[in-house]
């Protein structure tokens, strides 16, 4: 249980003893900066919070600075964390708190694996909090009065939240259902006939398969769940998003994409799948220097732009760059008909010469680093997906 006890000790009081009156073990973490009097112990303070994020509760109160005191006291607490789920001492999280708070709590969490449930009761769940969650299975719920205080509203939830902690927390996976190896793969809506299809050949070899959308928060969720070991292989068919980091979309996964199972040493297969385009909202949020550009308007909300001769050459450069020194084999296969749906004859964002380009960097620099193999083939053709499943399933060998 972490949050600021300083400013918040007779809610965290009544939601220790509603834990522990469900027969659980409460480790307490005290996230706040001010002098602290609770009635229940204080397992980790706020001393060592502050000294594990490098720095002194003495600095933190001097520097008067509240900002610098939020962002320092949610790395300590995420230090703290990362700590204790090393340790195997933690089953669950939870935490309570405004907008301080919040940014504290949520910052923490970042630190602890998937699985563990993470749960926040917050007065500002109904702001815009997706940076603050990221890719973490973290469970929101709205304090509906402020974490100022107890009163009839308040008692209700923070039992309702200490039961739903303990129950997540307690809640066990049939270990029949964690003996199968597990292959992450990436897709589109312009790349869905060729993971479905990949998908069941995989399914039937006894595979499990966990697609991720490549709407960057997708892609970085597939990167991070790389590095945490959940995956046995990688099935990367949609890299769309390093387009989008290219030419400013909206749907960059950041500059980490594709380099998780390459650090990891899993064995990996990649598709320049959909990298003919760049995601953006509604046609008018276009910048300035793409309007002239070749668009498409998937959605009335989803505008795509043609990716051009320049971009893939540099797309397929940088796509080779984040595969070089892979710990564990990888391979690129190339549909040579086509890398999305629309890129195919006779279709909107068919262009020969473009694909051209992005296929010759990636087997310039590919050369003596990457093998690379040629499929004569659309991207969302049966023999394309079964191309990618046989190799991918020979590299796991």
């Amino acid at each position: 249980m972490l949050g600021c006890f300083d400013t918040k000790g007779e809610d965290f009081s009544y939601l220790l003893k509603s834990i522990k009156a469900l027969g659980q073990q409460v480790i307490t973490i005290n996230t706040g900066v001010m002098e602290t009097s609770v009635d229940f112990p204080i397992d980790v303070d706020q001393d060592a919070v502050a000294k594990a994020s490098g720095t002194s509760l003495e600095a933190i109160r001097k520097s008067n600075d509240r900002g610098r005191a939020v962002e320092l006291m949610g790395k300590g607490a995420a230090s703290i964390l990362a700590d204790l789920a090393s340790s195997d001492r933690i089953k669950g999280v939870i935490g309570m708190g405004g907008g301080g708070g919040t940014y504290i709590i949520l910052e923490a969490m970042q630190a602890v694996p998937l699985g563990i449930p993470k749960f926040c009761l917050s007065t500002v769940v109904a702001k815009d909090l997706s940076r603050q969650i990221g890719v973490k299975d973290i469970t929101l719920m709205s304090s509906v009065v402020d974490v100022a205080g107890l009163n009839s509203i308040s008692r209700l939830l923070i039992r309702q939240a200490a039961s739903a902690i303990t129950a997540m927390s307690d809640t066990k996976v049939d270990a029949a259902e964690e003996t199968q190896r597990s292959i992450a793969i990436s897709m589109f809506g312009n790349t869905t006939k060729c993971v479905d299809k990949c998908t069941e050949l995989l399914r039937a070899k006894g595979y499990e398969v966990m697609a991720f959308h490549a709407t960057g928060v997708g892609g970085a969720t597939m990167e991070s769940l790389i590095r945490e070991g959940v995956f046995d292989a990688v099935l990367d068919v949609t890299t769309t998003e390093l387009a989008d980091e290219l030419c400013g979309g909206i749907l960059s996964a950041g500059p980490d994409r594709l380099t998780a199972a390459t650090e990891m040493g899993i064995p990996q297969i990649v598709v320049p799948g959909c990298l003919d385009m760049v995601n953006f909202a509604q046609m008018d949020t276009l910048p300035e220097k793409y309007r002239s550009r070749q668009l498409y308007s998937w959605a009335p909300d989803v505008t795509l732009m043609r990716t051009n001769v320049s971009e893939n050459e540099t797309l397929g450069k940088q796509l080779v760059d984040k595969l070089i020194g892979a710990k564990a084999p990888v391979e690129i296969l190339l549909p040579l008909k086509g890398i999305s749906q629309i890129d195919s004859e006779g279709d909107i964002f068919y262009d020969p010469e473009a694909d051209s380009a992005l296929f010759g960097a990636i087997k310039e620099s590919a050369d003596g680093h990457v093998p690379v193999m040629e499929v004569d083939a659309h991207i969302n053709d049966a023999a394309f997906a079964k191309a990618l499943v046989e190799r991918l399933l020979k590299l796991m060998e």
